[in-house]
Formats: C-alpha cells, structure tokens, sequence
C-alpha cells in the first residue's frame, strides 16, 4: 500500500492511503534515511511504502524522495534534527510583536532554512487586535522591512477575524506549514481557517509572556477549498542547520544580492576590505538585524546558547 503520513505521534504514524483508507502504522524495525541523522526520519507530508504482517499491524518500509523539507536541530541531541513537514508548497510562519514578542532572530533563522530548502514563507502577523499604537508602528516596520526584502507579510487577528480572507486563497489547493513560536496563535488561527478543526487553545503565560504548548504532535488537516494545513508544535528556537559558512550568504536574499559586488569572493562579509555587504548595512540598505542574525548563524553552532531568548 502507498499513502501519506497525516500525523505523527512520535511512535505511531497515520496514514491516508491512495485509496482514502486512514491507517496507523509503525516503523519497520532500524528504518533510517540515508544521509540525514534526524530524531525523526519519517515526517507529516512524506509518501511511504505500508506493508502489514500477519497480526494485521501496519508497518513503513519505504519513503518516497521528498521534494523539500524544513528541519530544525533537535533541542536535546545537539548532533540530530528534526524533520518538521515535508513536501510542502508553502510555510506560513506566525508572528507576534507581543503576547509573546518573536525575536528577529527567530524569524530570519526560519526564512533562511526555508530558502535552504526552496520553501516559499509567508510572514503572519498575529494578534493585531491586541497592539497598542507604538506597537503596530513597529509591526508596520517589520511588514515593511521583510516586504521589501521579497517576503509577503500580512497583518491578522485570529481572534476577531481580520484578514482571515486574505490567507485562505493562499492555502487553496497547497500543503502549507503552520510554525511559530508556543503562544502566537496557531490553534486559534487555524480554528479560523478551517471550522470545525477544533484545535486546542490556551492562555498567555502571564509570568513571562510566553506561550504554552498545546499542540503535541504534527498534524496534516484538510482546508474546505483544497489543499492541507500542517499544524506543528510551537517551536521555541531553530538551531544553526548544516551548511557551508559559504552557502549562508544565499539563504539571505539581500546579503545575496549585495554580495555580488565584493572584492573577494570569498567574501565573509565580517571584515574584509571591499565587502560591498558591510557598505550596504552601512548605507542601510541591509537591515541591521538581518546583519545580526546572518552573524549569529554564521558564528554560532550552538543552538543552547541562544535558544532562551525565545
């Protein structure tokens, strides 16, 4: 049998076969992917092989090769990562500038694993309603500064309803991720997308402003005009991904493009004479804080030593 993964549990797979059947399997014995050490190498989104044995138990004995991914590295095994979705034809990342506060860090660090993956983002900006004047002038800002970069941002309240409309016909007849921060509204927001999903929600922590987790597992669910939302558990910090110090420069877009006209080409665009990126964030033509968290990922392979700031 051939089918897709809907839902991960962390020992049980389900698994909507070609034929519409919803099945729960397992993993058949040592199955691990070549080439990639992950916590997890069977995600929501891949097409796999089932086979059953003879007490009538379903088992994965093959993965169909993805087309892309997102992965971060696993919080506890520092040397393994986590597949979150695979196959996807857009990652929807949710935002909030408060009720919690997402870091630049966080956002720029989950657009350059998209870009490493050739995953399109949309940015969400969540809770609109809850902003007070100061704080919708700096959302503005952001919406501004990743537009201009070439990321779509768009400003929702999934509370009230506003822009709701906007997102569904960006979801039709795709498979998009939901990711964000625990707390910036995915259950609540996907409840708005998709009546009847029924996710749970739950409040603020008032202590530290930070959000709870309520969802445990990933989940691939069905949007009434076509296409699926996969809903993930919140993530608090993505980890420096394997790549080259030389391949970082293309997962920005803007430090790209700036990139091209430095004197060396093997440019760090740390210190060198001639970098027309340190010219170009100079000239603020590169934001600062993208600067700082092309830094961050290029200096830092430890993600427990950034990962309390979210």
């Amino acid at each position: 049998m051939h089918g897709l993964v809907i839902k991960n549990t962390g020992s049980w797979y389900t698994v909507k076969t070609d034929d519409g059947k919803i099945i729960d399997s397992k993993i058949k014995g040592n199955f691990r992917l070549k080439g990639i050490r992950t916590t997890n190498p069977v995600a929501v989104g891949d097409y796999v092989e089932l086979i059953t044995n003879q007490e009538g138990t379903a088992f994965i004995s093959a993965i169909d090769d993805r087309r892309n991914y997102i992965i971060r590295k696993s919080p506890n095994l520092s040397k393994q990562s986590q597949i979150i979705a695979a196959n996807l034809d857009l990652a929807m990342l949710i935002v909030t500038v408060n009720y919690p506060t997402t870091s630049t860090t966080f956002i720029d660090r989950f657009l350059a694993v998209a870009e490493a993956y050739r995953v399109p983002v949309v940015l969400v900006f969540n809770k609109n309603d809850l902003l007070s004047e100061e704080e919708r002038h700096y959302q503005e800002m952001m919406m501004t500064l990743y537009d201009t970069i070439g990321y779509q941002c768009v400003a929702v309240s999934a509370e009230t309803g506003e822009g709701i409309d906007t997102l569904l016909p960006l979801l039709q007849s795709k498979v998009t991720l939901l990711s964000g921060n625990s707390g910036v509204g995915k259950s609540t927001l996907i409840n708005r997308l998709i009546p009847g999903a029924k996710q749970r929600t739950a409040e603020i922590s008032d202590a530290h402003n930070t959000g709870m987790h309520t969802t445990t597992f990933s989940e691939m669910l069905e949007v009434p005009s076509g296409g699926y939302v996969i809903d993930t558990p919140g993530v608090k910090g993505f980890g420096t991904f394997d790549v080259e110090k030389e391949e970082l420069t293309s997962y920005f877009k803007e430090i790209f493009h700036f990139s091209k006209d430095c004197r060396f080409s093997n440019c760090t665009h740390t210190h060198e004479p001639g970098c027309a990126v340190l010219k170009a964030v100079e000239d603020h033509y590169i934001a600062a804080s993208r600067y700082q968290s092309y830094l961050s990922m290029l200096e830092d392979k430890d993600e427990n030593k950034y990962r309390e700031a979210f």
